[in-house]
């Protein structure tokens, strides 16, 4: 039964590819500018710089 879960994880590790590990990060940081946008003032420079951010992240080669 150990030796299952020594596969698992094995499989696990070798799907997760890059793009869905930057998909991790990018996500809530896409949420978060969406909502900040919200704000009267500051909310469309605050989203702009959040979306030039996390487009660099997911440019990142994993």
């Amino acid at each position: 039964m150990i030796a299952y879960k020594w596969v698992i994880v094995a499989f696990l590790c070798v799907s997760l590819s890059g793009c869905f590990l930057t998909k991790i990060v990018t996500v809530p940081m896409r949420i978060v500018g969406a909502v900040a946008s919200a704000v009267p003032v500051v909310g469309d420079a605050v989203d702009e710089s959040i979306e030039t951010i996390a487009d660099a992240v997911d440019d990142i080669p994993l």
